[in-house]
């Protein structure tokens, strides 16, 4: 029997598998706005066979994405596209999830395929906002540290992006607390040197991510799962670490969070990482032991590696992302591997 194609029951869905297309950037949107291509990109992982389906990191509001070419949910016209999308992704038997982000500090880029750097105010940028006014590059502008008016902003924007999410359908909402965006530069002291409530100790730098956490679960479905991504490590001296991370673990356990979504880095721009196949594997392994839910990510690239890990009980959900772009059928592949039938488009079953 393959654990990579049991069936996994979270609150009220149930995910055919435990494949998951992890959340990957486009920069493909005109104003926050979905297009064909998030819809092409997106259904072909759910006609693909994926489980779940996750969309790109969403920004909550204009100043929260990380370039102009991000997906936004600011505003409900743009929930009509997700609609869209949403519907797709369900008929070819996936679940529908979305990450909602704020990219803070890292905010205000060119798309990377016009170079990526952080863009200035006379060039099409905007300013900035960080726990505290200290600059993810050197050269680049510092962000504004935000006062608690602009918390209490960050707050309100995540929770009305999550009712716009209700909206729009979605089964799963994922909430970005990792690679150096905005929630993560709070938890880490590296990027937060705040000496109010929200700085200081561990108790403080999480306060302003379960207050969103808090936000979204006033309006987003008890019966639907709530995910938090982390960056499990800062790879750096003096940051954020794999023992804070299952501390956390616990605490959002206590705050109904269904899965943690274990990454790790992206918030020490020169932090040495030691990447190799499943090198964050470890990560979702030692935060599962704390009792909640966990997905694996990170150079994950064959179907035995992704069986493995499943096998050796170190995470609960394989997140596909890089692979996943090589490969949108990756899934259908992975269960000729294993012997196992799995249900075809039927569009395409000449081809089983």
């Amino acid at each position: 029997m393959s654990n990579l194609f049991s069936s996994l029951t979270i609150k009220n869905i149930t995910l055919k598998n435990r494949l998951v297309t992890s959340p990957m950037c486009q920069y493909s949107a005109t104003e926050g706005f979905t297009n064909d291509w998030h819809l092409v990109h997106l259904g072909s992982r759910a006609v693909g066979g994926m489980g779940l389906v996750i969309t790109e990191a969403t920004a909550v509001s204009p100043e929260g994405r990380i370039s102009y070419g991000d997906t936004g949910l600011w505003k409900d016209d743009h929930i009509q596209g997700f609609n869209r999308i949403v519907n797709f992704i369900h008929q070819h038997g996936a679940i529908s999830g979305i990450q909602l982000a704020h990219a803070g500090r890292k905010a205000s880029c060119a798309v990377p395929q016009e170079g990526g750097k952080q863009l200035d105010e006379k060039h099409g940028g905007w300013q900035t906002v960080a726990p505290s006014a200290i600059s993810f590059l050197a050269g680049e502008r510092s962000p504004l540290s935000l006062n608690m008016e602009g918390i209490i902003k960050v707050i309100s924007d995540f929770k009305a992006a999550a009712e716009r999410a209700v909206a729009a359908g979605f089964k799963v909402i994922e909430i970005h607390s990792a690679h150096g965006y905005l929630l993560h530069e709070f938890l880490s002291p590296l990027s937060n040197k705040r000496t109010d409530e929200y700085g200081g100790s561990f108790e403080n730098r999480i306060r302003l991510l379960l207050q969103v956490i808090g936000a979204i679960r006033s309006v987003w479905p008890i019966e639907n799962p709530l995910f938090v991504r982390i960056s499990a490590t800062d790879w750096t001296e003096g940051g954020w670490t794999i023992e804070d991370s299952v501390k956390l673990a616990f605490i959002l356990k206590d705050a109904d969070i269904d899965l943690v979504d274990c990454s790790s880095g992206g918030n020490i721009h020169n932090a040495k990482i030691p990447v190799k196949p499943g090198y964050q594997v470890p990560f979702s392994e030692a935060v599962r032991k704390s009792g909640i839910l966990t997905g694996a990510v990170g150079f994950i690239t064959t179907v035995r590696q992704a069986e493995s890990i499943l096998q050796e009980e170190k995470a609960d959900l394989v997140f596909l992302a890089r692979e996943s772009l090589r490969n949108p059928y990756f899934p259908l592949n992975a269960a000729r591997e294993l012997g196992v039938d799995v249900k075809w488009p039927v569009q395409y079953l000449r081809a089983k």
